[in-house]
């Protein structure tokens, strides 16, 4: 199964299509542990990374994030809950790690944080994650960094400002105006990340094999159109 790179704008749905698509294809689906992983290598906390990233977030939603991934996993695998108390594995570990290193003083950090050391480190670590194979990686330009590798599936995950913003009043209780705020900030800060790092438009098509247009498609069938990709672009036996 080739390796799938899911993006999109802030309230696209993008990150639900992503998760319907690893349970489908019972991949793992990988987010948040990037900058995990990357703060790591570079002896920096995740709150430095995340000043750098496409989708800037509070430590405390970003926390509420990866937990809720880490859970999802766990059930998936038919492992314990790792907020459960049910014993110390590999997720709870992680979880651990990411609250550790998100508030790590900036006295214990390795070095001045630049350009060059962020995308160098980011570029290794998503290279390394599509490496296992059999993954789904949200974002932070894996669809730039991967372009190139092969048996890769890169999909964009569309939807008008209007349906992303009823969704954010839906789903997040904002107004309408807050989440008006909230999507136009979110949309620059993507788009500044793509051109700074890798010089290029974040929704220019020539970045994706597929577009999807959440708007118009649901989730449950816009994951199907990707598995049916996916296998498309599968190594053929023989």
């Amino acid at each position: 199964m080739p390796v799938i790179t899911v993006s999109g704008y802030l309230a696209s749905g993008a990150r639900e299509i992503a998760q319907s698509v690893a349970r489908e294809l019972r991949l793992e689906f990988v987010d948040q542990m990037i900058l995990v992983e990357a703060a790591r290598e570079l002896g920096v906390s995740v709150a430095a990374m995340e000043k750098r990233d496409e989708r800037p977030s509070s430590i405390g939603e970003r926390l509420a994030s990866v937990l809720g991934s880490l859970m999802e996993r766990s059930a998936a695998a038919g492992a314990f809950d790792p907020m459960s108390g049910g014993g110390m594995g590999l997720d709870m570990v992680l979880a651990r790690t990411y609250v550790e290193a998100a508030e790590l003083p900036s006295g214990e950090q390795r070095g001045q944080l630049t350009d060059e050391r962020y995308i160098k480190t980011l570029t290794a670590v998503i290279k390394g994650i599509a490496a296992r194979d059999n993954v789904v990686i949200l974002g932070r330009g894996s669809q730039a960094i991967l372009r190139e590798e092969p048996a890769t599936l890169h999909v964009y995950i569309a939807a008008s400002k209007e349906w992303r913003t009823n969704n954010l009043v839906l789903h997040e209780g904002m107004s309408r105006q807050d989440a008006g705020r909230r999507i136009e900030k979110s949309d620059q800060n993507r788009q500044a990340f793509h051109r700074r790092y890798f010089k290029v438009e974040f929704n220019s098509p020539q970045q994706y094999d597929l577009a999807i247009n959440a708007g118009r498609i649901n989730p449950a069938v816009a994951a199907r159109m990707i598995a049916v990709a996916a296998a498309e672009l599968a190594p053929k036996p023989g």
